[in-house]
């Protein structure tokens, strides 16, 4: 409890990460709850098209007539649900993968590594446009391109954590009474090397979210979900009739990723012993 604690203390002193938590906590209730109290579909044809906010209903109508506040609470749940997933699929891969080849070292080191740098070579965004295209776009093969293009930068940053710890007389001394590698691994070195993974792992969720976003624009996002992305791509081609189409949910992109960006910042504060003093 006083770890916790004095975490929380350290996070709250950068107000802009505790203002940015209370945003994204208001998101995630959007997610979490917002269907339950606004049953439109989102995929209903409820009024006119091009019903401007603040009329008949509150956000307005797109092309065809469908509620953008019921687009605006189902996209939160689908661009958050992907974004989260593709994370944890990514941060954990990454990390086994970058934990083997830090700890170990030699062949086995030089082998993942220069796996993980063909990754690298390869932009990412356009990478996941080729996976979604080959495998026909929909909400898993949009995750696992996600995390495909995602867990190379978490591998590296998992082994140069692993190479700094794997020497050290902690180290050293389970070593020496027996202590299992795998147990060296999982107990003593993976905690102490998971405080900037973490920070990683927050900022990848806001990338993530940009790149559905991306995806769903170019018309590669699932077609039988919503998402902020493809609410985008839908009002594209009338932007200069009907401007509140894409800037809702483009305000509720910006929104959201720049308060998990924020709220990452404050991680870093909070869990980097460097910062204790500031």
């Amino acid at each position: 409890m006083k770890t916790l604690w004095v975490f929380w203390r350290r996070f709250t002193r950068n107000r802009a990460a505790a203002g940015a938590a209370v945003v994204l906590v208001a998101v995630l209730a959007i997610a979490g709850f917002g269907r339950l109290l606004y049953r439109t579909d989102p995929f209903e044809m409820v009024g006119q098209p091009f019903q401007p906010p603040l009329g008949a209903f509150a956000l307005g109508t797109d092309v065809a007539g469908r509620d953008i506040l019921a687009g605006i609470i189902h996209g939160a749940g689908v661009s958050l649900f992907i974004a989260v997933v593709a994370t944890l699929c990514a941060t954990v891969t990454g990390v086994t993968l970058g934990a083997l080849a830090g700890y170990y070292g030699g062949l086995l080191d030089d082998v993942l590594m220069r796996s993980t740098e063909f990754f690298l070579t390869i932009p990412s965004f356009l990478l996941a446009v080729v996976l979604v295209a080959i495998f026909s776009p929909s909400v898993l093969t949009i995750t696992v391109a996600i995390a495909v293009v995602s867990w190379p930068s978490v591998a590296r940053l998992a082994r140069g954590e692993f190479i700094a710890h794997r020497d050290r007389d902690y180290v050293n001394a389970c070593r020496a009474i027996g202590t299992p590698e795998w147990r060296i691994i999982l107990v003593h070195i993976l905690p102490n090397a998971l405080p900037p993974i973490i920070v990683v792992a927050s900022l990848m969720v806001a990338t993530s979210i940009l790149t559905e976003s991306g995806l769903s624009f170019l018309g590669l996002g699932d077609p039988n979900v919503v998402s902020w992305g493809y609410m985008i791509g839908v009002a594209r081609s009338v932007l200069r009739v009907a401007w509140w189409m894409a800037a809702i949910p483009g305000f509720m992109i910006l929104v959201t990723v720049l308060a998990i960006n924020l709220v990452g910042e404050g991680l870093n504060d909070a869990l980097n012993p460097r910062l204790t003093g500031r």
